[in-house]
């Protein structure tokens, strides 16, 4: 019988499908790159894979504004393909996770254009966010409020008249208007795409911006001067992000579910306060939601404790597992960050207000070298933590942030919005080098739709591939050792005379011991299991982690 609770210590490998692999050279990756490529991942020794949106889309917002949820992306294959690779994961030995987008659809989805087509007041725009507009002829938006992207969050449609008409929402980019979930039929038709792609084998959902569905939208709308925030305790109040009623909706999904057996997984990506994130992932819930906590912290030690310590307490409290993330489709990949001085990898900026990602990933205030080493150190003591660990592709090849991509070739809405301002996440999604050689470094026969930097030659797979000490060879040993030892969720930790150096015990004589000081420190008895880099004379260099284990584990 299937493991109902594989998820709770599983290593998920998140995919971006357009930029992972491309099988029929249109620039473009897609599911038959992915599934050519399911031998990789099965001897890299993931768990999971996530997939993020592979959905029709005219990626206005890089897959994240659906046209269709029930189908795929012609660009990218087919339903057929999408049986395909899930049928080749699952005979691999590894899951799948595919992404859901509750909050918004494109303004290309059937609804919306069916809205856009049906008078004020009809059922067709009952299903998303439509309002009058303020001033005397309805030319101003109904409040203030700013999107996520940029410019307001209302957006005025022509009516079929051809006249000025109401405004709808969107949070996010003006091509992705938001649902009402308040309306019956949203929810009902989300429940039939959940028990669509849970019946085609999928083994769990991460859930989209999950903390924004619910809303409270009176007929006078707030000011965004007054909207509460996360310090005024007014928790649970804002009138768009992460009211209660938002369970509701969860509690609905979990009872399907659970129909299947094993019961469908779920991960909440939620943007919350510290004490509001439990509810997500409680077990008449979600399940699991995102901890972005690790993401968020400098390479430091004193942060990375409380960090851990805080999630673990949670995680306990809610009977749910920790989730631990430092690179995804959305932010600089971390062993850029980690190169940046503390405080920096904030994207697009440095702390001189200067551009920083700008020569070809390796700007001047990028020490790529240290980044690269304290990602090493960091994603392996990680990997050693209870919970799920959650890895983005191309990490497990140390690749640095692409920077240098000339506007006219970037995608990302946020570049384009903000007049450039915004660097945008373009750089973390440039397609992923298989070999050192070739006009796309073996992403495609036919180039890639963001362009690759010259130096991704050096992190290739083919360049790394059985060479000691190589990225790669070091998630897969550590992946591979952890699926041995981790066991129970347990976690003690050691105490050290210097306070630079993180220490801590897993079951079965399992230790972990990182540095994040300057020089190096002496090793505690064990024997060195796997290290982060080179461990000589029994002494841990600065950003260095080591795993060691005792004779008897």
């Amino acid at each position: 019988m299937a493991d109902p609770d594989w998820w709770r210590q599983a290593a998920v490998y998140q995919i971006y499908p357009r930029s992972f692999a491309d099988s029929n050279g249109d620039g473009i990756g897609d599911l038959k790159g992915i599934t050519a490529r399911v031998p990789y991942l099965q001897r890299l020794g993931i768990d999971a894979v996530w997939l993020s949106p592979f959905y029709p889309s005219a990626l206005a917002d890089g897959g994240y504004d659906v046209d269709d949820y029930r189908d795929v992306d012609p660009r990218l294959g087919t339903l057929d393909d999408f049986d395909e690779l899930s049928a080749a994961l699952h005979a691999a030995g590894i899951k799948l996770v595919v992404d859901i987008v509750p909050n918004h659809s494109s303004n290309l989805h059937e609804w919306f254009r069916e809205a856009l087509a049906s008078p004020k007041g009809s059922a067709a725009r009952d299903r998303y966010i439509f309002r009058d507009g303020l001033g005397e002829n309805g030319d101003e938006p109904p409040s203030d409020w700013d999107s996520l992207f940029g410019g307001s969050a209302w957006e005025r449609v022509t009516e079929a008249d051809g006249n000025p008409g109401q405004w709808y929402l969107h949070l996010f980019a003006k091509e992705q208007p938001d649902f009402n979930w308040d309306n019956p039929e949203v929810r009902e038709d989300f429940l039939k795409t959940l028990r669509f792609w849970s019946d085609r084998g999928v083994d769990g959902f991460r859930i989209d911006v999950a903390h924004a569905l619910a809303k409270h939208l009176p007929e006078e709308l707030p000011s965004k001067l007054v909207l509460p925030r996360e310090d005024d305790n007014a928790l649970g109040a804002h009138p768009f992000w992460d009211r209660d009623e938002v369970h509701e909706i969860y509690a609905e999904w979990r009872t399907l579910f659970n129909e299947y057996e094993p019961p469908r997984t779920a991960v909440a990506e939620a943007w919350v306060h510290a004490d509001r994130l439990s509810r997500y992932a409680s077990p008449e819930g979600l399940g699991q939601a995102f901890n972005f906590d690790l993401l968020q912290a400098d390479f430091d030690v004193d942060q990375f404790r409380a960090v851990i310590t805080k999630n673990l307490a949670e995680a306990a409290a809610t009977g749910a597992s920790s989730t631990w993330v430092f690179s995804n489709h959305d932010v600089v990949r971390h062993a850029t960050r980690y190169g940046l001085p503390a405080g920096g990898g904030r994207r697009g900026k440095g702390q001189d207000g200067s551009q920083w990602l700008l020569d070809g990933g390796h700007a001047a205030d990028v020490d790529a070298e240290t980044g690269l080493r304290r990602a090493r150190a960091a994603s392996l003591m990680m990997l050693a933590l209870p919970g799920s660990a959650y890895l983005y592709q191309g990490e497990e090849l140390g690749l640095q942030e692409v920077g240098e991509i000339p506007a006219a070739e970037r995608q990302d809405p946020s570049f384009f919005r903000s007049a450039g301002e915004q660097i945008g996440r373009d750089g973390c999604r440039v397609p992923l080098p298989w070999t050192a050689e070739g006009p796309s470094f073996g992403f495609g026969p036919g180039g890639s739709h963001l362009p690759q930097p010259s130096w991704f030659a050096d992190f290739a797979v083919t360049a790394q591939d059985g060479v000691a000490g190589s990225t790669l060879e070091l998630y897969r040993a550590a992946l591979a050792l952890r699926a041995e030892l981790q066991t129970a969720e347990e976690l003690e930790w050691i105490a050290t005379d210097d306070a630079s150096v993180l220490h801590f015990a897993r079951p079965n004589g399992w230790q972990v011991v990182t540095n994040f000081g300057t020089e190096p420190v002496a090793l505690p008895a064990g024997d060195v299991a796997i290290a982060s880099g080179p461990v000589e004379g029994g002494l841990l260099p600065a950003d260095t982690t080591a795993w060691l284990v005792s004779a008897k584990a």
